[in-house]
């Protein structure tokens, strides 16, 4: 499900997932404090949940993986950026009719606009640099790509995220680092890049 603002702005599946799980969980129909997404989520979900007392639970990308994590602990509450969320109250896969239904519930409800309920999670600029590889070893096999992640991470802290995977249908490793500014994810982004092109190219 795709939902768009009053003002014409879209909400990303993260920002979804953020204004459900605080709804869901000031109306007490959270069944746990864990809510699930993949490692495709914003850092900025991270926070968010984090600032409403939840914990965000991350799986491999995929509606199944999603649901069998949602199963294993607990949560009421899952999905993915893509816009496909999960209540498994009702349902064990996604449903945009579901989640359109439940936001109209939210919003009727607290009688605040889609661009007032997303004003509880921040997103993050994130950079997606797509290097073409010869050969796509295991990442952690790779000591001076593991150093350039690690470096890059332990400058962001909580602030920003590095996820670096191959692609599992070309020949290509994708580099994608979340940061407080573009210009920052940017810089680190482009530093990975080079160690793989170089490693692996």
């Amino acid at each position: 499900m795709i939902a768009v603002d009053e003002n014409g702005k879209p909400l990303t599946g993260d920002c979804i997932i953020a204004v459900c799980a605080r709804f869901m969980k000031e109306t007490g129909t959270l069944r746990s404090s864990k809510v699930v997404s993949t490692v495709m989520s914003n850092v900025g979900l991270t926070l968010a949940l984090k600032r409403m007392g939840l914990e965000h639970v991350v799986t491999d990308v995929g509606d199944r993986n999603v649901v069998e994590m949602m199963a294993g602990c607990n949560a009421s509450l899952g999905g993915e950026d893509s816009g496909h969320i999960v209540f498994s109250d009702y349902q064990t896969t996604g449903d945009g009719i579901l989640t359109a239904l439940m936001l109209c519930r939210i919003m009727q409800q607290t009688g605040e606009p889609l661009s007032a309920l997303a004003g509880c999670i921040e997103m993050f600029p994130q950079v997606l640099i797509n290097v073409e590889v010869k050969h796509k070893p295991d990442i952690e096999s790779v000591p001076a790509l593991v150093e350039a992640i690690r470096s890059a991470q332990e400058t962001l802290g909580d602030r920003g995220r590095v996820l670096v995977r191959h692609s599992g249908t070309q020949s290509v490793c994708r580099v994608m680092v979340e940061a407080r500014t573009e210009n920052e994810a940017k810089h680190h982004a482009s530093r990975i890049a080079g160690v793989v092109e170089k490693c692996l190219g």
